[in-house]
C-alpha cells in the first residue's frame, strides 16, 4: 500500500473516531435549531451593518456603539444557546484529536520517531524562541 493509499486509510479511521461523529451529529442539531440559527443570522446582519456604518466617511459613531452593543447581545445569545454549547464542546474534543494527529504525522515527517511523537498542547508557552519540541 502506498503513502497516498495509507492517508486515504487515515482519512476513513477520522471520519469513523467517535469525537468526529459526535461533532457530526451535534452540528446537525444545531443547524436544525430555528432559534440559533435566528440568532446568528441577526449576528451577521448586526455585523454586516456595523462593517456599512464604519465605512462612512460621516459614520455616526453613537449608531456604531448602539450596533456593536445589540451584536454582543445577540452573540451572548448565541453562545448561551444549549446546541451551540454542545457543537463548542464536541468541535473541542474533536480538535484535540485532529491536533494530535496532525502532530504525530508533520513530527514523524520531520524526522520524530512516530511512536513517540505526539502532540502536548500544555507543554507550549507561546513563544518559539524557547520550544524544542516543534523543530
Amino acid at each position: 500500500m502506498d503513502i497516498i493509499s495509507q492517508a486515504r486509510e487515515l482519512g476513513k479511521a477520522i471520519q469513523s473516531e467517535e469525537t468526529y461523529i459526535k461533532l457530526q451529529q451535534v452540528q446537525k442539531t444545531a443547524d436544525a435549531d430555528t432559534e440559533l440559527q435566528s440568532f446568528i443570522g441577526e449576528f451577521n446582519l448586526k455585523r454586516m451593518a456595523i462593517n456599512n456604518e464604519a465605512s462612512k466617511k460621516d459614520r455616526d459613531q453613537e449608531k456604531l456603539t448602539q450596533l456593536n452593543t445589540e451584536m454582543r447581545e445577540v452573540y451572548s445569545k448565541i453562545m448561551s444557546n444549549e446546541n451551540m454549547i454542545a457543537y463548542n464542546d464536541a468541535k473541542d474534543a474533536f480538535d484535540a484529536v485532529a491536533n494530535r494527529v496532525l502532530a504525530i504525522v508533520q513530527q514523524s515527517a520531520e524526522g520524530a520517531d512516530p511512536e513517540t511523537a505526539d502532540y502536548s498542547q500544555s507543554s507550549c508557552s507561546g513563544s518559539c524562541e524557547s520550544c524544542g519540541g516543534c523543530h
